[in-house]
């Protein structure tokens, strides 16, 4: 027997075929629209509300149809007779008009009702907001269109690759999943139809204290160190934890962000990225498993485009700070060199004489009279353990980057482990290291170089012992604080033309990878800024 399909999901599939693929695939979104919904529906999902001749919350199923679904309402006549009401909230829509989907969801319970031997008299649509009822008369053809949506959604599920996005559509406007479908920015063009997807008001929480304990307290994430309460949030305005060194989390903590699907990630007080923790159910299985099969494969387009986009924006960088217009003009031209590599090997051969040659050059966009006072000394790039102040700024400030990029890849449902630049045989995040390399300079490194020319961050926030520079408390919370300032703050995307965040840029991009993996875009760009 095949496997029954949502009666929901039949009807986003009439709505969108893409928007039923996306949900099937377990994509979920926070939007208004969805509030909406959820909204209009929590009267209706409560069986208790049901009275002698009034049903909430009633489970139909019909195997001719293929279907299985929830009646938000069942009114029985005198003869006991079914009626039909679904509850519709119009968020988008601001009339109460019953469009064709919500005809194919009316007409599939009413299918599943009959299916299973009860007489049903009618159907009606009720808008809640605005408190009208509107009665559907079903023809012949409107029956006839149910089961066929219901037959083309089950395709459209056992197909190995994702439906194409709508182009240039009106629904994509007031669809939920716009932020996840990013249905303009497929073509890697720029977006003249502006679609607005606001950034979540919500912020990364970074706990930074050695020896304190966070744990959940009716709905707010308290901090406390001996008996001490360092500080409270609500966990509704949490996007995500960094836990930074020696510092505990409650297992009640825990399990509510695993349950509001907010990943966990735990880094060193050097900033390297120990671990994280990520939800057990998770958007794109399928999809996972072509990604697995490509990082196996190899993808070097896609390891072209990291490297390119990482070298042009070290190139940047460098033109906008200093003054070594010869060393810009070369990594120019290693940026063109990356795009007509033949294998990785030859790839990681032109990133690393870029890297010499950015690194080289790396103190002369910070101010001299800093340089002169802090006394500080840096020619080449050490990872850990770091030799000197500005690589274990630069350190902690990558793996910051890191947390965020990892974060983008679980929230598309991608492997973080399973990369296309990186070896997955190293044990290591490979994509999320993939990701952030774009991300590095403009980000990363611009944190490092504004903190050090603002004052922000001094040599005495640095700690040296056997040779090895230790970031201390106060140049670590420095650091955070300019990181989530630069992340947080918004840039013209130089690909699609509109404002963004640097956390937003990093799941777009996170997506854009994902959209090359299961089909619906033919290459993968990377952000260069200018």
């Amino acid at each position: 027997m095949s496997e029954l399909i949502p009666i929901s999901l039949v009807a986003h599939h009439a709505f969108c075929p893409r928007r039923a693929w996306l949900e099937a695939m377990g994509e979920a979104t926070d939007t208004h629209q969805v509030a909406a919904g959820i909204q209009a529906h929590t009267p209706a999902d409560d069986p208790a509300g049901s009275r002698s001749r009034r049903h909430r919350a009633v489970d139909v199923v019909s195997h001719d149809l293929g279907v299985i679904g929830r009646c938000d309402t069942v009114e029985l006549d005198d003869d006991a007779a079914m009626t039909v009401v679904e509850h519709k909230a119009t968020p988008i829509r601001r009339r109460p008009e019953v469009t064709e989907p919500m005809r194919v969801q009316v007409a599939l319970l009413a299918g599943a009702l009959a299916d299973m031997g009860y007489p049903v008299a009618g159907q009606a649509i009720y808008f809640t907001n605005h408190r009208t009822r509107v009665e559907v008369i079903l023809s012949a053809e409107d029956k006839a269109l149910a089961r066929e949506m219901a037959t083309a959604t089950a395709r459209t599920l056992a197909s190995d690759q994702a439906p194409p996005p709508l182009e240039d559509d009106r629904r994509c406007s007031r669809c939920s999943h716009i932020s996840v479908c990013l249905p303009d920015e497929r073509a890697l063009e720029p977006v003249t139809r502006r679609i607005v997807v606001a950034d979540p008001d919500t912020q990364v929480l970074h706990l930074t204290t050695a020896g304190s304990r966070a744990y959940i307290n009716r709905g707010r994430i308290e901090v406390s160190k001996s008996g001490e309460k360092l500080g409270t949030f609500p966990i509704e305005r949490v996007q995500g934890l960094v836990v930074h060194g020696n510092v505990d989390l409650s297992s009640g903590l825990i399990r509510e962000l695993l349950w509001r699907s907010l990943s966990v990630v735990w880094c060193t007080s050097s900033g390297r990225v120990t671990g994280w923790a990520q939800p057990a159910q998770g958007p794109n299985g399928g999809p996972r498993l072509l990604q697995h099969v490509a990082s196996h494969n190899g993808r070097i387009d896609l390891a072209r485009q990291f490297i390119a986009a990482k070298i042009a924006n070290q190139a940047t960088l460098l033109r906008r700070h200093s003054t070594e217009t010869d060393v810009v003009a070369r990594l120019r031209a290693l940026q063109r060199h990356v795009l007509d590599a033949p294998s990785l090997t030859d790839l990681f051969g032109i990133e690393g004489e870029a890297a010499a040659r950015y690194f080289e050059n790396f103190l002369t966009m910070i101010r001299p009279k800093i340089i002169d006072a802090e006394e500080l000394a840096f020619s080449t790039r050490t990872r850990r353990p770091a030799r000197d102040p500005v690589n274990a700024a630069l350190n902690f400030c990558y793996g910051l980057a890191t947390a965020d990029a990892l974060r983008a890849v679980v929230a598309c449902g991608l492997d973080p482990n399973a990369g296309f630049l990186h070896s997955s045989g190293r044990n290591k995040p490979a994509l999320a290291l993939d990701l952030v390399e774009e991300f590095r300079a403009p980000v990363a490194d611009s944190v490092v170089i504004n903190a050090f020319n603002n004052g922000e961050l001094r040599t005495r926030d640095f700690s040296t012992a056997l040779g090895t520079t230790r970031l201390g408390e106060r140049g670590r919370r420095a650091l955070i604080a300019g990181y989530e300032r630069r992340v947080t703050g918004k840039f013209r995307h130089p690909i699609f033309g509109y404002d963004v965040t640097w956390r937003r840029a990093m799941e777009i991009q996170a997506r854009l990878v994902l959209g090359v993996i299961d089909g619906t875009q033919p290459r993968y760009q990377g952000i260069k800024i200018r």
